[in-house]
């Protein structure tokens, strides 16, 4: 599914194309509907991307029978609703306050019905702004992006594990073993009338640079390290693809979503420097009639007085009247900018850092897809043509013989996204029940 809309106004389109956005989201293979949701707003001229950025959102819905949607739904339509109203405030602060308004709306829709009741919802929302790139953030869905060779975490799971790790209440070594629990979470928005949000950035961007947005139906399923290859090595529609594909091919255990944002323009990368001019609210004031009137008033009282020959007091209006003139335009067109340090940062991320590294042992696992999944097909009767797919699968072979790694992931993901297109088509009623664990 990509998000980035065509636009019949060209100078719309080119602006938009700052940035190449693919948002994908799928079931996956063991729940009965997708509580997952997601939003992609991407700003329509220049001048809107000063006032608030291009923004994204993913959500991870928790509750029993449909309130778990409801409420990842509600996340991701009302916080850009109320950010885009609270124009008038800096973004960061705008963000914050839309997705505390956003908590008090799901809490009494919860409160209202009791098959709502205690409804809530993970919501991480990435912003890209003049100053750079803004992250709130809300529970354990993920905020990553890749810069050059590195890949970096900027929000913080709001969970046991990583709360416990902080407070260094457990080694790193006994997060890792899986005796604590990875799901359970220690914010949402929705169950309580207050929520705690995490402000993070601003990063710097440049262009090149790629962002992932996900619920942890992809991270819990696909290591950081590989998260790094694949978004430093495929296109974003190809590695949002992937990303869906190796999550199911692992089990599938989850909902998953994925959005990945290419810096596509270097209109987006944030001023080399001390500070950046950000534009603090959505309109320009109007001009000032009191200062309007004033400015009139002196013009009119120079002629009159240059007609009556007092030169020199007609020159004092005169001039007095432009003060004025000059003061109501710069209220109306500079007084809505601010000068914003980039010094100035929210949260302690990035949190953690990975390098995007080739490897063999990755192509190797990937490699390893090709046997299981063929002999699914055949013993689920599939109809795959297999040739295609085997000429890819040599040629990836062959590129890791010759160590060129990576090469091969690139060819061989290609391999297994058609693969996998292939068998979605074929899947009939039992699609549940056709997990390949790997």
């Amino acid at each position: 599914m990509v998000l980035t809309d065509s636009a019949n106004n060209p100078d719309e389109q080119k602006w938009k194309s700052t940035v190449n956005a693919i948002a994908l989201t799928d079931i996956g293979m063991r729940r009965a509907i997708n509580q997952d949701s997601m939003r992609v707003m991407l700003a329509e001229s220049k001048s809107s991307w000063e006032r608030q950025g291009h923004f994204f959102a993913v959500a991870d819905g928790m509750g029993a029978h449909a309130a778990g949607e409801l409420a990842s739904q509600l996340a991701v339509e009302l916080i850009p609703h109320h950010y885009l109203k609270h124009r008038e405030m800096a973004p960061a602060e705008a963000l914050h306050r839309a997705i505390n308004e956003t908590n008090a709306e799901i809490f009494r829709k919860g409160q209202a019905n009791i098959e709502f009741r205690s409804m809530g919802t993970t919501c991480s929302v990435l912003t890209l702004l003049p100053e750079g790139a803004v992250v709130a953030h809300v529970g354990d869905s993920r905020v990553y992006q890749l810069s050059g060779e590195v890949l970096y975490q900027l929000t913080f799971d709001h969970s046991l594990v990583w709360e416990m790790q902080a407070s260094g209440k457990v080694t790193d070594e006994t997060a890792r073993s899986g005796v604590i629990p990875k799901n359970v979470i220690t914010r949402s928005l929705g169950p309580n009338p207050a929520v705690q949000i995490d402000l993070e950035g601003p990063f710097p961007v440049r262009q090149g640079n790629k962002f992932l947005l996900c619920s942890d139906g992809l991270s819990g399923q696909i290591t950081d390290e590989e998260i790094a290859v694949i978004l430093k090595l495929l296109s974003p529609a190809d590695a949002a693809q992937l990303f869906i594909d190796l999550s199911n091919l692992r089990g599938g255990p989850d909902n998953i979503t994925a959005i990945v944002v290419e810096v596509s323009g270097t209109e987006l990368a944030t001023n080399k420097g001390g500070s950046v001019t950000v534009r603090r609210d959505g309109e320009r004031k109007p001009f000032s009639t009191a200062l309007a009137i004033v400015s009139l008033v002196c013009f009119v009282a120079a002629a009159i007085l240059a007609l009556a020959g007092r030169i020199q007091l007609a020159i004092v209006t005169s001039i007095l009247s432009g003060i004025a003139l000059l003061a109501g335009l710069a209220q109306t067109y500079w007084g809505q900018t601010a000068e914003v340090d980039n010094s100035q940062r929210y949260g302690s991320g990035p949190h953690r850092q990975f390098k995007a590294q080739a490897t063999q042992a990755f192509f190797e696992h990937l490699a390893g897809t090709m046997k299981p999944l063929r002999e699914a097909s055949e013993e689920r009767k599939w109809k795959i043509d297999w040739r295609e797919l085997d000429k890819g699968f040599t040629k990836a072979c062959e590129l890791a013989d010759a160590k060129n790694y990576a090469e091969a992931i690139r060819v061989q993901s290609k391999v297994i996204i058609q693969l996998m297109s292939q068998i979605r088509k074929q899947r009939t009623g039992d699609a549940s029940e056709s997990a390949i664990d790997l």
